[in-house]
């Protein structure tokens, strides 16, 4: 158990996985060598990703001893975990504690790391954690992040307290924890934190929207109430290249969101989403690839999403040349982009980059392979609308 989740500390806080090689920056932060390199000088961030401090130096100084305490701890194996277990009895007594001592003192952070110790030990302690009112406690230390009076100490009790928050089970037949994090306030205060915590908080927080994504949530107060903003902040963690768990809860996110209304696509049309999903296409990865792929088709249902699909110099070209290079999935949405496209918006210039850039080609294979499917289906329908405008120029 102990090999598979790491201590916090041990943890970059950019990509929440196992450092190899911390190195520690001027603010104190340690992190990950090659992550933290290409925060600043790939991505020209001048900022420390977990407090988001402004920084003047760029130096790294490696953390000899904290690499001496990985390697230790990797060595130990499950007997850290062994070392570190209680009976049930005193790990109760131990939650109930922290919390009070969270709900009457204004220092809450160390004591938040504390109670995120003991709930990394597993799924009894997050269950008795919850049984204690724990979530009712976070929640309300989310909510200070809204008053006039919040401060950095506040915010970085928020930030603690999401990571406790991530690591339980969040759904409707969860009950209470589901309607804690569902009230308005709660989502507001996890919304200004996916805007403005540290790279950590946000893919806390966006782990939790996901849990949220797969339930019955109604993400229309969001909206309302965060408007384009909301939007920027998720297409923003879909393009984080280094953390790829946080950019694939918000594509998971915006999926689930865009699914559930028109009004909600085109707020997402406004925000940029179909440019900045085109060009990030051609590096993704096979899962990133078809859920980017998906939240286009989604786009593209709207002529306004059609519109910015087409516009975009890079648009048709990427698109066709995803479709049968990744995989099956990703064939499948890329035809349906096509078809929507061919049937809601075939000018003369898509029809003709469609041929340019080999769309047609492929079309051809995917209509002679053998077998009927949706896709060959859409295929003839695309064919039996514009095949005579190729048809010189295939021959």
């Amino acid at each position: 158990m102990a090999m598979d989740f790491p201590p916090y500390h041990f943890r970059c806080p950019i990509s929440m996985e196992l450092m190899k090689d911390p190195v520690t920056i001027s603010t104190g932060v340690t992190y990950e060598r090659v992550n933290i390199e290409k925060w600043f000088f790939t991505y020209k961030k001048k900022t420390c990703p977990a407090t988001m401090q402004r920084i003047e130096n760029f130096d790294t100084i490696p953390n000899h001893t904290l690499k001496r305490l990985i390697l230790a701890w990797q060595n130990q194996g499950d007997s850290k975990s062994s070392e570190l277990s209680n009976s049930p009895s005193d790990k109760h007594e131990e939650i109930e504690a922290l919390l009070s001592t969270i709900m009457s003192s204004p220092f809450k952070v160390s004591s938040l790391k504390k109670l995120r110790s003991i709930i990394d030990m597993g799924e009894e302690t997050k269950n008795d954690f919850i049984s204690c009112k724990g979530v009712e406690v976070l929640v309300q230390i989310l909510d200070q992040t809204l008053t006039e009076n919040s401060d950095f100490v506040t915010f970085r009790a928020c930030e603690e307290a999401l990571c406790i928050l991530h690591q339980l089970p969040i759904s409707e037949e969860e009950g209470d924890s589901f309607k804690l994090l569902s009230k308005q306030d709660s989502t507001r205060s996890m919304v200004i934190m996916l805007q403005r915590g540290s790279a950590e908080a946000r893919l806390h927080t966006i782990t939790i929207f996901k849990k949220m994504a797969k339930t019955n949530y109604d993400w229309n107060f969001v909206i309302q109430d965060q408007g384009l903003d909301f939007f920027k902040s998720l297409l923003e963690l879909v393009s984080d290249e280094i953390c790829s768990k946080a950019s694939s809860c918000a594509l998971e996110v915006l999926i689930e969101i865009l699914r559930a209304s028109k009004k909600n696509k085109l707020k997402a049309i406004e925000a940029g989403a179909v440019c900045v999903l085109i060009e990030l296409l051609p590096e993704s990865s096979r899962s990133r690839c078809e859920k980017m792929l998906q939240v286009i088709k989604l786009l593209c249902e709207c002529a306004e999403g059609r519109l910015a699909l087409v516009e975009h110099g890079m648009g048709i070209v990427v698109i066709s040349k995803k479709m049968m290079h990744v995989s099956n999935v990703a064939t499948k949405i890329g035809v349906k982009i096509m078809w929507l496209v061919c049937n809601f918006h075939p000018t003369e210039k898509v029809l003709e980059e469609m041929l340019i850039y080999g769309s047609v080609k492929k079309l051809l294979a995917l209509l002679h392979m053998d077998g009927r499917s949706s896709t060959k289906d859409k295929v003839v329908k695309i064919f039996r609308l514009h095949g005579n405008s190729w048809k010189r120029s295939i021959v």
